[in-house]
């Protein structure tokens, strides 16, 4: 599925189909950290969403693919939107981190 944001266009992609997907993908959590520390999917990086919004050079490469995940979809729409117009590769998680069925780790 493609959302478009404006020029924008990104995958997106249910939180239940990443369990299959978890150890092949690049997954960041763009939570704060206090949210991230009470459960997170599996194999998620914490990267806060201002973080990341402001320095993505630092932390991504436009060569490789990052899912992006937040609480409920809304945060993780928007950056996935900024840094798409930016030329990174990002997939949306929607749903996020609450609707994750399996247990978090913590």
């Amino acid at each position: 599925m493609f959302s478009i944001f404006g020029k924008n266009k990104f995958n997106s992609v249910s939180v239940h189909d990443l369990n299959d997907k978890l150890k092949k993908i690049n997954l960041i959590d763009i939570r704060e950290p206090y949210e991230y520390s009470s459960g997170h999917v599996p194999t998620a990086k914490n990267i806060p969403m201002g973080t990341i919004l402001t320095q993505p050079e630092k932390y991504l490469n436009k060569e490789k693919e990052y899912h992006i995940i937040c609480q409920s979809g809304g945060r993780s729409s928007r950056t996935c939107s900024e840094l798409s117009s930016k030329g990174y590769r990002v997939v949306n998680v929607a749903g996020g981190t609450g609707s994750y069925i399996l247990p978090l780790e913590r």
